[in-house]
């Protein structure tokens, strides 16, 4: 810790007797009004560091010419703000690490921090990092801040934070000092004005003189009545004049133009290609309206822009499909809130990142705890307060909407969490639970499962930031539930082919009733519909009877009663509908009454509505807009009249892989039947595929299914261990075969491994061997299976026992199992897994033609 007494020099020995010196630790702030009032302090501070021998740094950042020159000796370190608030911080605590104790910093002026983050928040928490930091290593900085600029976001940070705080003055071409804060120092004159008189700084005793320096000053702070706007108020009054003026035709388009592109910057995106649809189908006025449903300032993020997005490209290119959407009243909680959020609960340290992963996991285990005791600053939660006041008792949805997420290359699928909130209660009770909702989402920026996909795709050094997108739920109240009457998941690009007859360009749905988890989340002993939108009557089962054993059974609806997301069976569901509703979404006609005969479907929507060709057109149209094939979520809600909205929740690109989706492989003839370890006759997702296998690790479903539940759980750790043990740069075919559904949450119903664990495969196998009437489900649009498609993993399914499927365990036993070899702490598992390295084993998957087979070339 810095010694109180050990005094330090500015240069100036004059200005020391006025601050009785400088400490160890300070940062010193000089309030400016231009540039060449900062200037004259800092080359008598590099001849002091010079003259002690310490390391000057300079941070070279702004608009405004350099400060200070090679010749001058310090360490100049270009940075660019632009590049995200995360990466310019980091490389600025990487330097002063670098340097060490005692060394001396000169900043640019901060105030062009706050343009380029177009933030005065996001400037006070660069301030709250830095200069703690600063003082801990008993250093000497020197800042610039512009007066009159910025907000109490800006000024209360620094202020009270900073050690040592001068405004400077000029008169007539004569500099004045005031100091307005000096910490642990004092002495009779020290606050008063300084007149820079030679190489002395005098008191201003004379009050006409003093008047007449401050008197002109403007001081809006001292406006009691008047709230001071920051950069982003005042960029948002002005953006709001220019498009008014834009409507009434009194300015001209350079104008708005250049406005637009400030604000896309600002709040949109910073990605080149989002930027180019925001440009293309987003105007002045759509920016200024995001804005007036803003909490706190900062960038709204990747999923709340994608909804924004498909509405405006719906609006301006198809008209008649933008009248079938549902209106929407969302919110948006701006990224500068979880960041100061971080700051201000101690959170920030303990999130940046460590050159050793494991142990930045473990910090981030850390700062998830920290984040879910926080604290929100008053005016943020009275801004929460407004917002829950205008939806009333209205069912929410917190849905996370971070920086890099919803962006074409990485879709974040799952990774981050959403909240319902049933939204009852009293208004203290309802505003505690969306302030929980908001920390758990914001803990979910730290979870294992995203870091470790950020590391995959090298987004570690990226500025990450949650936003948040706040949505009134769409659906219906009938009795003490609430859910939408048809939710789902569709894509522009299907990327499993079940029949002949289906075009993978003209898009697949995945249909639930009630709320959407159902269809994202792989979950539950339950079956959703798969639609191929050119052919939406061809079931993807196997065979052509018994549909009604794989519809859905439970739907996930909001309890209002409980104030709870919940599940029910259908049964319970199916008597709530009004009459007209039930008859579409049912097989029984009305004479037979809806029992338990009458299942759940979806034949009846697809037969006597436009439904289908509504839907084909639409992920055509955003397809086209983003040429890229999408995702969206969405929800279907009738009216009393028949008449159906459609509710466009999400769109991002989908990571699909089409290239060669149209080719086919065929196997090998005159196989004798004993070299064929595997058969499947589909489901198939994914490319073709023909290639040796190098590993392939098998769960036992004979042994699996006897082990406790408890025990499974041992399984999915070991295997993750083994698909990461290749050694780095290598490409090795791994195939995971196991019985169930591979990550499922319930280990009843399968192996309950991460994605994160198996990221590494090449094939994913599930065999049809738990339980009777459990089958694979190809839940196609949940979150895990879109990793699964994202990253280019094929997979497949066997039903041993069904026509053309088939599994020849023996085979398989006919290689060492390796298990022990390589993972001995696993010993105790060698019955129920088996890893094998053949030299002979081939696999030919024909997605086309949903045919796979592997089989042992050695006893061809």
């Amino acid at each position: 810790m810095p010694v109180e007494n050990e005094s330090l020099s500015t240069g100036i020995p004059g200005l020391d007797n006025v601050l009785s010196g400088l400490r160890p630790g300070d940062n010193v702030i000089w309030q400016i009004d231009s540039v060449r009032e900062y200037r004259p302090f800092l080359a008598p501070l590099v001849h002091e560091a010079k003259r002690r021998g310490k390391p000057l740094v300079y941070f070279r950042f702004a608009r405004h010419a350099p400060l200070l020159a090679s010749e001058s000796g310090a360490q100049i370190h270009q940075l660019n703000p632009q590049e995200g608030f995360e990466r310019f911080l980091t490389s600025i605590l990487d330097v002063i690490e670098r340097a060490g104790p005692g060394a001396y910093y000169v900043f640019d002026c901060l105030s062009d921090l706050a343009a380029d983050w177009f933030s005065d928040r996001m400037l006070g928490n660069f301030f709250m990092i830095t200069c703690p930091y600063l003082y801990e290593l008993r250093t000497i900085a020197y800042f610039a801040l512009q007066k009159h600029v910025h907000s109490f976001h800006a000024t209360d940070a620094i202020f009270n934070t900073a050690q040592v705080i001068i405004e400077v003055y000029r008169k007539d071409d004569r500099l004045f000092i005031h100091p307005v804060k000096v910490w642990q120092r004092s002495s009779p004159t020290m606050y008063m004005l300084h007149s820079w008189e030679g190489a002395e700084f005098k008191p201003v005793t004379n009050s006409a003189t003093i008047t007449d320096i401050l008197a002109g000053v403007p001081k809006p702070w001292l406006e009691f009545t008047i709230h001071r706007p920051g950069i982003w108020g005042q960029t948002f009054i002005r953006a709001q004049q220019l498009a008014n003026d834009q409507r009434a035709g009194l300015i001209t388009n350079f104008e708005a133009e250049a406005m637009f592109d400030r604000l896309v910057h600002m709040l949109a995106t910073r990605d080149a290609r989002m930027a180019a649809l925001v440009a293309e189908y987003l105007t002045l006025p759509d920016l200024v309206g995001i804005m007036q449903r803003m909490v706190g300032t900062g960038m709204i993020g990747g999923k709340t822009l994608g909804m924004l997005l498909a509405r405006a490209i719906l609006q301006r290119t198809q008209p008649r499909l933008s009248a079938k959407l549902e209106s929407h009243d969302s919110f948006y909680v701006g990224s500068d809130v979880f960041y100061t959020y971080l700051v201000q609960n101690g959170c920030w340290w303990l999130r940046r990142k460590h050159h050793d992963f494991n142990v930045y996991l473990e910090r981030a285990a850390q700062a998830r705890q920290k984040i879910m005791q926080g604290t929100f600053p008053t005016y943020i939660e009275r801004q929460f307060m407004e917002m829950l006041e205008y939806f009333g008792q209205a069912p929410l949805i917190v849905r996370s909407s971070s920086l890099l997420e919803d962006s074409y290359g990485n879709a974040f699928s799952g990774k981050y969490e959403s909240v319902f909130l049933a939204n009852q209660g009293s208004p203290e009770q309802r505003l505690r639970a969306f302030l929980d909702a908001v920390r758990t989402v914001y803990a979910s920026a730290m979870s294992e499962e995203s870091l470790i996909y950020r590391q995959q795709r090298g987004l570690l050094d990226s500025d990450e930031q949650m936003a948040l997108l706040v949505q009134r739920v769409s659906g219906e109240q009938l009795g003490d539930l609430f859910f939408p009457h048809i939710a789902g998941v569709g894509f522009s690009f299907n990327p499993f082919v079940w029949h002949e007859d289906i075009d993978p360009r003209a898009g697949v749905l995945r249909l639930v009733i009630g709320l959407g988890t159902r269809a994202v989340e792989r979950t539950g002993d339950d079956y959703t519909r798969l639609v191929a939108l050119n052919a939406p009557f061809k079931r993807h089962e196997s065979g052509s009877t018994g549909h009604r054993a794989y519809t859905q059974r439970f739907a996930d609806v909001l309890d209002l009663r409980a104030n709870a997301l919940t599940s029910r069976p259908l049964e319970e569901i199916q008597p709530l509908l009004p009459e007209k509703l039930r008859a579409l979404l049912t097989d029984a006609e009305p004479e037979h009454g809806y029992g338990q005969d009458a299942a759940l479907g979806f034949d009846k929507l697809f037969a006597n509505t436009d439904f289908v060709p509504t839907m084909r057109e639409l992920c055509r149209t955003l397809h086209e807009a983003y040429q890229h094939p999408v995702d969206i979520e969405f929800t279907v809600n009738f009216t009393p009249d028949g008449q159906y909205r459609i509710n466009l929740l999400q769109c991002r690109p989908f990571q699909a892989r089409i290239s060669g989706a149209g080719t086919r492989i065929s196997p090998p003839t005159e196989l004798q039947p004993e070299s064929i370890l595997l058969q499947t006759r589909g489901p198939i997702i994914g490319q073709s595929l023909a290639a040796r296998i190098d590993r392939l690790i098998y769960v036992v479903p004979s042994a699996y299914s006897k082990l406790r539940m408890s025990e499974r759980g041992a399984v999915a750790r070991a295997i993750g261990r083994l698909t990461h043990m290749e050694v780095p740069g290598t490409t090795r075919v791994i195939m995971l075969a196991g019985p169930g559904r591979w990550g499922t949450s319930m280990p009843a119903l399968g192996v309950p491994v991460t994605f994160a664990e198996i990221n590494t495969v090449t094939v994913l196998c599930e065999l049809a061997l738990m339980h009777e009437g459990l089958v694979p489900d190809v839940s196609l649009g949940t979150h895990f299976f879109n990793d699964i498609v994202e990253a280019g993993i094929l997979y497949l399914a066997v039903a041993p026992g069904r026509p053309g499927h088939m599994l020849n365990e023996t085979l398989l036993r006919q290689y060492p199992n390796l298990l022990t070899t390589l993972l001995p702490s696993a010993a105790g598992l060698a019955n129920t897994l088996i890893v094998i390295d053949p030299p002979d084993l081939h696999l030919h998957a024909d997605s086309m033609n949903q045919f796979a087979m592997c089989y042992s070339a050695a006893n061809r």
